[in-house]
């Protein structure tokens, strides 16, 4: 594997953080890219990516969002479940076929994300001084189905394993559509999920097949870290408003990037 800046490293794990923090991430749509381009292939860049992630890496963050009331931890801890048996067969998946193919279906999953999250109808509303339709708010009524979040839990688990992601990508958007949770809560419970070593099931997969660089997983993990907490501070200062537009551009570039990233970049051998 590539020698990079431990410096480096560190950056790209303050970013990744910043952005875990402010939308309920893991930070691995951050890392996994970041690593590609410096020269890691795609397995070995999931496995490291999985290893920053396996350690509580967003424990300031989650703090900041229980502090806040923006943590449900029943919901957390189902979606935590799914995510470590998910994460299992999604390294499988990953370590066994070609992943071009359900990698672009995932970029055009994300831009459907990023579409629902910036609601262009209302944005061109305002822009015409026409008020926008009242969007659905927080509603602690709402019955949880446990299998239900446990299954979301499985879907983003499979993803996480299969491109070294976290997972919050599909328990945000998820959490919002089932149980009307508001952005901010949304987030706070997905990074609560995340904060528990779910991804050991997949990470364990990527060991044994010589996909992880430890060396490189180490001032990643770091940076995420401080990043997180910076970024959780940003997102509970912002209006819900902001941050959802916000992810929607930023869902809206990794979509494009999902799609184009296997055609641009040359084939590699793992």
């Amino acid at each position: 594997m590539p020698t990079i800046s431990p410096v480096l490293l560190l950056i790209i794990g303050l970013a990744a953080g910043i952005l875990s923090g402010m939308f309920g991430i893991g930070g691995g749509v951050i890392i996994v890219p970041a690593l590609i381009l410096l020269g890691f292939t795609q397995l070995q860049a999931n496995g490291t990516s999985l290893a920053v992630l396996i350690l509580p890496v967003g424990l300031f963050a989650v703090i900041n969002y229980y502090q806040a009331g923006k943590l449900k931890l029943y919901i957390a801890f189902l979606c935590a479940i799914g995510l470590m048996i998910g994460g299992f067969f999604g390294a499988k998946i990953a370590l066994g076929i070609p992943a071009t193919t359900l990698k672009q279906a995932y970029g055009v999953f994300l831009l459907y994300v990023a579409y629902r999250f910036a609601d262009p109808r209302s944005w061109l509303a305002e822009l015409r001084g026409q008020p926008a339709a009242p969007s659905p708010s927080e509603n602690d009524d709402v019955k949880v189905v446990w299998y239900l979040i446990l299954g979301v839990g499985l879907i983003a688990g499979v993803l996480s394993g299969m491109f070294g992601i976290g997972g919050g990508l599909i328990i945000v958007p998820a959490l919002i559509t089932l149980l009307h949770f508001d952005q901010k809560l949304a987030q706070g419970t997905s990074l609560g999920a995340l904060l528990l070593p779910v991804g050991i099931g997949g990470l364990i997969e990527y060991a044994n097949n010589g996909q992880l660089d430890i060396n490189a997983a180490l001032p990643v993990a770091i940076g995420l870290l401080f990043g997180a907490f910076a970024g959780s501070k940003i997102a509970l200062n912002l209006p819900a408003k902001t941050i959802k537009r916000l992810y929607a551009i930023f869902v809206l570039i990794l979509g494009v990037w999902f799609i184009l990233q296997p055609i641009l970049q040359p084939p590699t051998t793992s």
